[in-house]
């Protein structure tokens, strides 16, 4: 009987023990940065309840209407309607290069796609490409005085959707070109990518570009 009771006794020492070590805070390195979190059942089941609250509130955020992404490091530019890809399109953006502004000691082009929030703010149908300084000086030719010189037609494609500050989404002649890091700063598309964006977008849709 004297050795039921004392394996009791250590089975009952053993489980306070146990329990005592459970209640500690967490010394683990995978441990929150700040300080140790302690959450009993209740403050769990009270934190899981706000986290689907906070989901269910960006859900309803996010835009009813179709929006485009840009993802520049992976050259695809997505259209997307809440959580539904509605179009993945193989794209070229800026290449970051710079080119130096002549007559200029610290007057450059850096050449790359603008990154944050934007939104459709023109449509355009067989646009024109109006050269500027820096197509001239990549080509090493003089740049014109005549501002009809500078207009070349058919390079953009059908296409154009200007986001601003002169970028523009738009097609390309170089289509072996596309999932490369090679524009100076616009997106380019494919020619059926292009009228799919022209169709689903209207001014005022949002690009988010990073």
């Amino acid at each position: 009987m004297q050795r039921i009771v004392v394996s009791l006794c250590s089975c009952a020492i053993g489980l306070v023990l146990l329990l005592l070590a459970s209640s500690l805070p967490s010394t683990s390195t995978d441990a929150f940065p700040v300080q140790a979190v302690e959450l009993d059942r209740a403050g769990l089941h009270t934190l899981q309840a706000r986290y689907r609250s906070l989901s269910k509130q960006l859900s309803q955020l996010m835009p009813g209407q179709p929006y485009i992404v840009v993802d520049t490091a992976r050259n695809h530019l997505y259209i997307k309607r809440r959580d539904q890809v509605m179009l993945d399109a193989l794209a070229s953006t800026g290449s970051g290069t710079i080119l130096d502004k002549p007559g200029e000691a610290k007057g450059q082009w850096i050449f790359d796609t603008p990154r944050g929030e934007f939104t459709v703010q023109s449509k355009l149908v067989n646009p024109v490409w109006v050269k500027p300084d820096w197509a001239f000086i990549e080509e090493g030719v003089a740049i014109p005085k005549s501002a009809a010189d500078r207009i070349e037609s058919g390079v953009l494609g059908e296409y154009a959707l200007g986001f601003g500050k002169g970028y523009f989404i738009h097609g390309t002649l170089y289509t072996r070109l596309l999932g490369k890091n090679v524009t100076h700063g616009c997106i380019r598309l494919n020619d059926d990518d292009l009228k799919s964006v022209y169709q689903l977008a209207r001014v005022g849709t949002p690009i988010m570009i990073f």
